[in-house]
């Protein structure tokens, strides 16, 4: 990017100090540090000495001269007091690794070197039953946040130093990496019972940031594809980028100002990329966009590193202020069996993690969730968004009779307004046609039907029916518009009338409305023995975390400093060898453990292969019962628009009776007058027409001439 958007960094609080009974201006200096690299300095040299005087003076948990130390635990403010001086030792590393945090957070993100060794130091070598804040989960917590955030300058760093995209792709890739372990112990009830009230915030910000940083793993991956110019390849990486960070948008809600700043500049690199790249590949290269999940995942590059912890370097400590006081030999046996039995967790630390590594992989591939796996329960139930429309609908039972009336009455109204324009339509043309007639009558061509009347000297047509005509024509107008709509809110009301009876009815005919699955015996003998792998799963898991914590504990309890003292040099490997044997145990079980994974994950993927098709059966009566549980709520909430748009159309209609019925009296009114106006024009007509012409006489004829003159019949005579 042309520019490198920064995100927000967590850092640590510093642990307080209280009572211990040591030198007050050697305490104050070491508790009340600088928060700068020089404060770092003080802690390390402080820790150095602390070191230095427990090999010398016994004040360790239970021994003579130990002295009461406390210090104030973080999370809860409570004081915590132990008379132990590695408790001491302990507080001044969760420091040391604090105050670094907060140092790495300030503007100069310029070092790839970070906290994790102080806090990687106190998880390897100090109890973890102190203080809740130093607890194993809460450091590991701390390790991961601090590994992941100091990967993130490192990708800063090379952002800005313009290194190849597959390169910052990778390192990008391990920061998700970082963060996601990071997130799975903030997911940890009990971690997140032990955070308290920031574990939300620590969470919602580290899950925004592995989508953020997923979207600009992917960009970059964008960005090789494009310099190697595979242009299907750059559109599914752009294209995976924007959905990553429209994902990291939606759990951004409530973040500062900086965070949106950040996400709206990256949105509009990856946006400008993603549309330049579609729109080229579409027009230009037309090659075949591949799936996401066919190209190779991209693998993080870890390459940040923890600052080591070594509390004896005089190059740190300075001179060794009580060297006079007990001879070192015994401190510096003590010291290389502790770095044997640090390597001794670090060798099986490196299996352990590989095959969790190994096992999150394939767990996350086969999308398996052992609570969720079948999913049957909840068809078993009507959900309680339904529930509660229901619920609504039994305290208004008149809801669907209201809405069918409420349409009757609207279809009523609608009809009679019909029948009004259709009479005066009617009225209209059989005006027309007396009017037609009469022109006939009078010799006058017809006027062609729809033209312009005749000038009232010729035409009997009332001057009223004009009116009455355009009026007539502007309501059947705006009836005919009416009507489109009238017929959708039917089809509407026909499309949720069905559904509200069902809300109003027995909830026992809603759960049998309802989408269920039917599963054959072998359906449910595969997703049994699903569930059972899945549990072994589990129950791997947590037999391999409960031996690691064990050893854990064993390296921490084993103190061998009294037998040491009476060992002579020369027998210090063999004594080592012996004093290691107590593990051998405790690591065959985790061999087996660890053993165990290849053969349960392909007993899990035999089992997945044939839970496939019940999966799928599975999806569909799911997919199918969201839709029928969506659709009842829709009707539901469609209940109060067809209501209102009933009433309105109600409304409209009624007023648009009222001025058909007013102007179908109207139109009865000028056609009596344009009738008798035709009366008038026919008799006045007859009147001007000359009397019959006299016919010449036929020679047969017996009439006398006078009568047939008069039109007189000869037998009219004989009833006179």
């Amino acid at each position: 990017m042309e520019a490198v958007p920064r995100m927000p960094m967590i850092w640590l609080d510093l642990k307080e100090a209280g009572e211990f009974a040591f030198n007050a201006a050697v305490k104050k200096s070491a508790v009340n540090v600088p928060r700068d690299f020089e404060g770092c300095s003080t802690l390390r040299k402080y820790l150095g000495q602390l070191h230095y005087l427990q090999s010398r003076i016994p004040m360790g948990a239970e021994q003579e001269a130990a002295v009461p130390i406390s210090w104030t635990e973080i999370f809860s403010g409570k004081t915590v007091t132990h008379e132990d001086i590695k408790y001491e030792q302990a507080c001044v590393l969760y420091n040391l690794g604090a105050l670094h945090s907060m140092l790495g957070a300030m503007d100069k993100r310029v070092s790839e070197e970070c906290a994790a060794g102080a806090f990687t130091y106190l998880r390897d070598h100090f109890p973890h039953s102190y203080s809740v804040d130093m607890s194993h989960q809460i450091l590991n917590l701390n390790i991961n946040l601090m590994l992941g955030q100091a990967q993130e300058c490192l990708l800063e760093k090379s952002m800005l130093d313009n290194r190849k995209s597959f390169l910052v792709a990778r390192i990008s890739a391990q920061v998700v990496d970082y963060y996601k372990e990071a997130c799975r112990a903030l997911e940890n009830s009990e971690t997140a019972s032990l955070l308290g009230k920031i574990q939300k915030d620590w969470k919602k910000l580290v899950q925004m940031k592995i989508y953020y940083f997923a979207a600009v793993a992917h960009l970059h991956m964008g960005k090789q594809a494009e310099e190697q110019q595979k242009f299907g390849e750059r559109v599914i990486y752009f294209q995976s980028a924007l959905d990553k960070l429209n994902e990291a948008i939606k759990l951004a809600k409530g973040q500062p100002e900086t965070v949106q700043e950040a996400l709206r500049f990256t949105m509009d690199v990856i946006g400008g990329k993603y549309n330049s790249a579609k729109k080229d590949n579409d027009f230009i290269y037309h090659e075949a966009v591949p799936a996401l999940d066919t190209l190779q995942a991209v693998k993080g590059a870890p390459l940040v590193k923890a600052l080591p912890v070594n509390p004896t370097d005089p190059a740190v400590t300075g001179p060794d202020i009580f060297a006079k006081l007990v001879p070192m030999a015994a401190h510096e046996a003590s010291s290389l069996y502790s770095e044997e039995k640090a390597k001794l967790l670090r060798d099986v630390m490196a299996k352990i993690e590989a095959k969790n590594e190994v096992l999150d992989q394939f767990m996350d591939s086969m999308q398996l969730d052992p609570e969720t796996v079948d999913n049957l329960d909840m068809y078993n139930h009507i959900p309680p968004v339904l529930m509660e429309k229901c619920a609504a609908l039994s305290v208004r039972p008149d809801t669907v009779k209201n809405l069918v009336q409420s349409m009757q009455v609207l279809s009523g109204v609608f009809t009679d307004v019909e029948a009004s324009l259709k009479e005066i339509r009617d009225l209209l043309e059989e005006d027309e046609a007396q009017e037609r007639k009469l022109q006939e009558l009078l010799g006058k061509a017809p006027a062609p039907q729809g033209s312009s009347p005749p000038p009232p000297s010729s035409s009997s047509s009332s001057p009223g029916l004009a009116e009455v005509s355009k009026e007539c024509s502007k309501y059947l107008e705006v009836h005919e518009k009416a009507s489109f709509t009238n017929t959708e809110l039917h089809k509407a009301m026909n499309l949720h009338i069905g559904n509200l009876r069902l809300l109003s009815g027995p909830l026992e005919q809603v759960r049998a409305a309802l989408p269920s699955p039917t599963l054959t015996e072998d359906d449910k003998q595969v997703l049994q023995n699903l569930k059972r792998i899945l549990a072994k799963v589990q129950e791997m898991r947590d037999q391999r975390t409960s031996l690691e914590q064990q050893l854990r504990e064993m390296i921490q309890k084993d103190d061998i400093t009294t037998s040491l003292v009476t060992t002579d040099r020369s027998e210090m490997k063999k004594l080592f060898e012996e004093q290691l044997k107590k593990y051998d145990q405790i690591k065959v079980y985790l061999e087996q453990n660890l053993a165990a994974q290849e053969n349960i994950l392909k007993a899990l993927t035999d089992a997945n292969v044939k839970y496939a098709a019940v999966r799928k059966g599975l999806a569909e009566v799911e997919h199918k019962w969201n839709t029928t549980v969506q659709t009842l709520v829709a009707s539901y909430e469609a209940y109060e628009d067809l209501m209102k748009k009933s009433q309105e159309g109600k409304d409209f209609y009624t007023d648009l009776e009222g001025k058909a019925t007013k102007l179908l009296e109207k139109a009865r009114a000028a056609c009596q007058a344009s009738e008798a106006t035709r009366q008038q024009i026919l008799e006045k007509e007859m009147k001007k027409q000359p009397p019959p012409r006299p016919t010449a006489p036929k020679p047969l004829q017996k009439k006398p001439l006078e009568l047939e003159a008069a039109g007189l019949d000869t037998g009219d005579l004989s009833s006179l």
